[in-house]
C-alpha cells in the first residue's frame, strides 16, 4: 500500500450506499484520499482517481421511481461499476437519495480533477442508441398522426380525443427522457445539471 500524503490523509471521506435490489447487500462506495473504494456484489476494490478511465452520467427512470439517475464508472482495466440515485426500501418502494447521490458524484469529479485525471466524461445515451430512439419516436409519431387523421375523418371523436391524450402523456414522459439523455461531453468543472438530481 502506498502511503498517502498528509493533505490526502486529512481529506474527508465521502460515503454513498444504495440497494440495487431487495435481496443482497447494499452497494457501498467511499471516496478516500487514495481513491474510490467500493464493495459491490461480492467484490471490493480501490480505484485510484487517475485510474478511472471514464464516467457516463444518465437519467434512467423506472416505473417505481421517475427521478432516478445513473453513473457508469469505468476503470482503465475495463472493469465497470454502476451507481444509482435510488435505493430499494420495500417490495413496492424505491426511495430517491438525490442529495447524497449528487454530493457523491460532485465530490468524485472534484477529486479526479485534483488527481490530474484524463478520464472521458460523457452524459446521456450513446450516439447510436440515441439516434435509434429518435427514429423510433419519429415512427411512432407518424403512426399516431395517421390514426388521429383517420379517427377525425370517420367522425370517431372519442377515439381522436383518446389519441390526443395518449400522445400528450407519452410525449411528456418519453420527451423528458430523450431531452435529458441527449449525448454530450462535459468537463470536471461543468457537470450536466440535467443528469444530476
Amino acid at each position: 500500500m502506498i502511503a498517502s500524503s498528509p493533505i490526502e490523509a486529512a481529506a474527508p471521506a465521502t460515503h454513498y450506499a444504495y440497494k440495487a435490489s431487495l435481496i443482497g447487500a447494499a452497494h457501498q462506495f467511499e471516496l478516500t484520499g487514495e481513491g474510490l473504494s467500493f464493495r459491490v456484489a461480492g467484490r471490493s476494490g480501490l480505484w485510484r482517481y487517475a485510474e478511472i478511465a471514464a464516467i457516463r452520467l444518465s437519467y434512467r427512470p423506472v416505473s417505481m421511481q421517475w427521478r432516478r439517475f445513473r453513473a457508469d464508472i469505468h476503470h482503465a482495466s475495463g472493469a465497470r461499476i454502476v451507481v444509482f440515485s435510488t435505493t430499494w426500501q420495500t417490495a413496492a418502494l424505491m426511495t430517491p437519495q438525490d442529495r447524497h447521490y449528487r454530493a457523491f458524484i460532485v465530490q468524485l469529479h472534484q477529486r479526479m480533477a485534483e488527481a490530474g485525471s484524463k478520464a472521458n466524461l460523457s452524459g446521456g445515451l450513446g450516439a447510436n442508441t440515441y439516434a435509434a430512439a429518435l427514429g423510433l419516436l419519429a415512427l411512432l409519431g407518424t403512426a399516431m398522426a395517421g390514426l388521429l387523421v383517420r379517427a377525425v375523418a370517420t367522425d370517431e371523436f372519442a377515439g381522436a380525443l383518446f389519441i390526443v391524450g395518449f400522445t400528450a402523456l407519452f410525449g411528456w414522459q418519453i420527451g423528458g427522457f430523450v431531452r435529458r439523455n441527449r449525448p454530450l461531453l462535459y468537463s470536471f468543472d461543468h457537470l450536466p445539471e440535467a443528469l444530476l438530481p
